[in-house]
């Protein structure tokens, strides 16, 4: 059974059966085999493979190198000899090539442990060129720029310049500049870079937007603001181009503003500047916020220093409850307690307001906390810095001593004082530093010195002198010691002056001024016909002043001075006859001749302006007596004082008025009749440049010369050529100016600011008023002689002047006519001899006019202008009142020297 059993089973099986039998068998065969190929791979796996073939680098050489040695390229990499070379090695020699900015192109090859680098060298610049720049000067652009001659070229830097050039630009609004750089190729491998500039229009900014304002108006806002709209009334400002650190200030002043106003949750939401597409112009939007008003509430002191009484204090705040609350004065108040508690030695007080807010009622409750601090003593004094200057010079301006009790108002007159010496910085401030104990100061002068020695050579053009030359050299703190010393040379047409001067502020170092001056100075007086200036008198002065000073107080200071002048006044030859004689008008005749005046001066000066050459506030005030008569030819008293005060309002604007006025009165003699008291180069005289709009000697008393003339036909006797008001409103006329003996002069004068640009070209306008009158003159003995004439009549030569007899009537000849006047000793028409005594040069008459106290007043704008060829100065006038004979002047100018 055993053995058929299988046989009926393989009978008995199903072709299915039959297959997956054979592939099961199949698979069960294969199996052994794929076991040993697994076993092999394995073994296989396991066998290491052979090691790639790596080299080693042994030699690295340079190709392509000018200038630069080989060694010098190979430092600035990190390959070496036996270095194992990759293609990453490689790629990183590349990387330390192109860092050095020096080459232009590198490439590497390694042949066979050989490697060799192959570089060109970036080209040397040989210059560098800009085009195209007006606005900004090469010596402000090639200093700011990283590429230089005799430089590596590379691509980073130009790059970085322009970028550079461009910003240089948009400072100063020109956002629409361009700059595209360009290289020249050059022999040896050099370069010219050139820089082609297009600078473009000004940025301006054309409109500022201002939005969520209610309780003021947008104009009131941007009137707040530094930055100004684009405007044709804006043409000399420059605050109208767009500046990224003036918005911010901006904002600023907004809030600023509004805290003043008692805005106290008042804030600026957003500020944007958008460009417009054409780069040209600016568009600024301020979003804000108002808040609500709020109003002082409780305002107190609390004084921690027994010196200061808390309630005393409160009472005398500036700000009282109920009042619109105002940061600004929070912040002055502030300052006045600190100022307050440093005047009574308190150097370190801390005044700090403490704030409370009740958003229910709208009040803003503020304490001053004024803290205890120990009272305070100068240590030391201490000056350096000085190396010219002596430390008396110093030390003698100094309103403290060391051991004094500290006083902030004595530290700053101190810094005002050492300030208008003009040695040293500008801006000088004295240091306060920690003693060695906590109530102990010292005060330090860390000083600047600067030259003080001043040389001037100019030339220039005056409406009032025409072509001046002057020259002068100065030295204001001479051998160190505070002295000046000084000589100038002036020369003009009508004028010619020379003087030496010397000044010591502290005598044997004691608090006395003194100094001396010798002087020479030509004048020639003038009158004007037809607007032709013509000459009358020359003035001719030698003299000697001594001076000595003396302070009564901080700001009062008495001055007393002597003067010596011997003058010499003469008319040309042509105002005399052969004889000598003089045939001038007897004012002029009288002043002629040698003279010698004796005087005797005090004055009192009181002086607390900020600054002497262009203050900004403060006032000054003087009053000068003079007496001559102590030796010499003439006697008079004259008395004159001058004041001014300056007020600044507040964004650049200072508001001034001025006020003079002179009296002189002669005595120790009889005053003859027509012949004043007082000579006529003594007098006063006023206009141009005292006052503008009026010319020069343009205001007060002065002679009018009117023609007469007759015709042969005319029986009714002589007439004026020119009637009076004709002469003066035509100004056809012959006049001299004969001085006053009184005057006064006041002026009103607001200087406008302008942008930084022109301030920094020493660009000041103003608009003034001036209001002054000359007068005060003993009617001179006048001549009304006609008599002796020749003019031409409808074309006919004939005589003019009839002659006039002692008592004024006309002379007739036998016919009755009227006698006409001729030479002397020669014969009319019809035979009648002339009378020799009638004077033939008489033939006009003299009218006096002017002598009046009532004001002149003229108004107008100026422009100062500190040029660099001397200060400018010009004048548009319009006179609003005047007098019968005043010389005005709508145009003005003076270029070269100082009015």
């Amino acid at each position: 059974m055993t053995e058929f059993a299988p046989a009926a089973t393989r009978r008995n099986t199903s072709p299915a059966r039959l297959a997956i039998g054979l592939l099961a068998g199949t698979m069960l065969a294969g199996m052994p085999q794929v076991a040993l190929a697994q076993e092999a791979e394995a073994a296989q796996a396991a066998t290491p493979a052979p090691a790639a073939q790596q080299e080693t680098v042994q030699t690295i050489a340079v190709s392509g190198a000018q200038r630069l040695e080989p060694q010098t390229i190979l430092s600035y990499i990190r390959l070496r000899p036996g270095d194992v070379w990759t293609q990453a090695v490689g790629d990183q020699v590349l990387k330390d090539l192109y860092a050095t900015e020096l080459f232009s192109n590198a490439s590497v090859v390694n042949n066979g442990g050989n490697v060799v680098i192959t570089i060109v060298e970036n080209p040397v610049i040989n210059r560098l060129i800009l085009e195209g720049n007006k606005r900004i000067k090469n010596d402000k652009i090639l200093p700011e720029i990283k590429l230089s001659p005799r430089q590596i070229f590379t691509r980073s830097k130009v790059r970085a310049d322009v970028a550079r050039i461009i910003e240089l630009y948009k400072r100063q609004g020109r956002f629409a500049a361009t700059v595209e750089p360009k290289m020249v190729q050059l022999s040896q491998n050099r370069v010219d870079i050139v820089f082609e500039i297009n600078e473009g229009p000004k940025s301006k900014v054309r409109q500022i937007n201002i939005i969520g304002n209610e309780q003021f108006s947008d104009g009131e806002l941007r009137g707040e603001m530094l930055t100004k709209q684009a405007r044709l009334t804006s043409f000399f400002s420059s605050n109208t181009s767009y500046d990224p650190d003036r918005l911010a200030f901006d904002q600023q002043k907004l809030r600023q503003f509004y805290l003043t106003e008692g805005y106290a949750d008042f804030r600026v939401v957003s500020a944007v500047a958008e460009l417009t597409p054409d780069k040209r112009d600016f568009i600024i939007t301020y979003v804000v916020e108002e808040g609500e008003r709020y109003k002082f509430g409780d305002v107190s002191v609390d004084s921690q220093i027994r010196d200061f009484d808390s309630e005393a204090m409160t009472r005398r705040l500036p700000m009282k409850g109920g009042d619109f609350y105002d940061a600004k004065l929070v912040e002055d108040t502030v300052e006045q307690l600190t100022e307050l508690a440093g005047t009574f030695g308190y150097a370190f007080a801390d005044v700090s307001p403490q704030f409370s807010r009740n958003p229910e009622t709208l009040t803003m409750d503020v304490e001053f906390v004024l803290r205890e601090a120990p009272r305070v003593y100068v240590e030391r004094i201490d000056v350096n810095g000085n190396t010219l200057t002596q430390d008396k010079v110093l030390r003698r301006e100094f309103r403290l001593a060391e051991g004094d009790a500290f006083n902030s108002l004595a530290v700053a007159r101190s810094t005002a004082r050492i300030n208008s010496l003009g040695y040293f910085q500008e801006n000088f401030e004295i240091n306060q530093v920690e003693g060695s104990a906590p109530d102990r100061i010292v005060l330090e002068a860390n000083v600047e010195e600067q030259a003080t020695g001043q040389l001037q050579l100019s030339a220039g053009f005056s409406s009032l002198e025409s072509f001046i030359l002057a020259g002068s050299i100065q030295q204001r703190n001479f051998r160190g010691r505070g002295q000046t010393v000084g000589l100038s040379l002036n020369y003009s047409r009508y004028s010619k002056s020379a003087q030496v001067s010397f000044s010591e502020p502290y005598v044997f170092d004691r608090n006395i001024s003194a100094g001396i001056d010798i002087y020479r100075r030509d004048f020639n007086s003038f009158n004007f016909r037809n607007n032709e200036r013509n000459t009358t008198y020359q003035q001719a002065t030698t003299g000697l002043s001594i001076r000595a000073g003396v302070p009564l107080t901080e700001y009062l200071s008495a001055i007393g001075s002597y003067t010596f002048n011997y003058d010499d006044v003469s008319l040309g030859d042509e105002f005399f006859d052969a004889d000598g004689t003089c045939r001038a008008t007897r004012y002029l005749c009288e002043a002629i001749g040698q003279r010698s005046s004796s005087i005797l001066g005090l004055s009192l000066n009181y002086n607390s302006l900020d600054s002497r050459l262009r203050p900004t506030r403060g006032e000054s005030v003087s009053w000068t007596t003079e007496v001559a008569g102590l030796g010499g030819s003439e006697k008079y008293v004259r008395m004159r004082t001058r004041m001014a005060k300056y007020w600044p309002l507040g964004g650049g604007f200072i508001f001034s008025l001025a006020g003079e006025g002179g009296w002189i009165r002669g005595f120790g003699g009889e005053e003859a009749p027509g012949v004043d008291e007082i000579r006529l180069t003594d007098r006063f005289f006023l206009g141009e440049p005292q006052m503008r709009g009026f010319d020069i000697r343009g205001i007060g008393p002065r002679i009018v010369r009117l023609d007469y003339v007759v015709d042969p036909d005319d029986t009714d006797g002589p007439r004026i050529l020119t009637s009076l008001e004709d002469a003066l409103a035509n100004n056809q006329r012959r006049d001299d100016s004969i001085g006053g003996k009184a005057y006064y002069l006041g002026r009103a004068e607001l200087e406008i600011p302008l942008g930084s640009g022109a301030r920094e070209m020493g660009i000041r306008p103003s608009v003034w008023l001036d209001v002054g009158s000359l007068f005060s003159i003993t009617r001179p003995v006048l001549i009304d002689q006609p008599n002796g004439r020749q003019v031409s009549i409808d074309g006919v030569l004939q005589y003019t002047g009839p002659l006039l007899d002692s008592d004024g009537n006309i002379r007739l000849d036998a016919d009755g006519d009227p006698i006409i006047g001729r030479t002397p000793n020669a014969t009319a028409p019809d035979g009648t001899p002339n009378d020799p005594e009638i004077d033939p040069f008489s033939y006009y008459r003299e009218v006096l006019v002017g002598d009046s106290y009532s004001p002149r007043i003229a108004a107008g704008f100026g422009v100062n202008w500190n040029s660099p060829f001397g200060p400018f100065r010009i004048d548009v006038s319009q006179v609003i009142k005047k007098q019968p004979g005043d010389d005005t002047k709508t145009f003005s100018f003076n270029v070269g020297t100082q009015f």
